[in-house]
């Protein structure tokens, strides 16, 4: 059972940054590609970002490439979301979310989730 808690969140003004950070326990970190999701305000959770086990591959949603960055320290257990230029649509919960399918952007196939942190972006 792992269990993942997200920090980081708050409110920016658009234009701004905020780093997201994730901590991994009760697991194998490492055994785990690890994605983050987002769920704004009257929509479906969505995919934002995954990095693959070992760090070696990233994969973004459009809206987000060349603004978001996802890094992971295995040995600190932790997986991180560098969000740069921030737009008031980026506005949502943000979720943390493991997986033991090598790469992938399904939901149903992330098996642990954060409980989630507010990220909200003012214009």
């Amino acid at each position: 059972q792992v269990q993942l808690v997200e920090s980081g969140g708050g409110l920016v003004q658009a234009g701004g940054s905020l780093r997201l950070s994730c901590a991994a326990s009760g697991g194998t970190f490492s055994a785990y590609s690890m994605g983050w999701f987002r769920r704004a305000p009257g929509t479906e959770r969505e995919f934002v970002a995954l990095i693959t086990r070992s760090g070696g591959s990233t994969t973004y949603t459009d809206s987000v490439k060349g603004r978001f960055t996802i890094s992971r320290d295995n040995a600190k257990n932790t997986v991180s979301l560098q969000m740069n230029s921030l737009k008031p649509e980026d506005t949502a919960v943000y979720y943390c979310a493991a997986t033991l399918s090598y790469s992938t952007t399904v939901e149903s196939q992330f098996a642990y989730w954060g409980q989630g942190t507010q990220v909200t972006v003012s214009s």
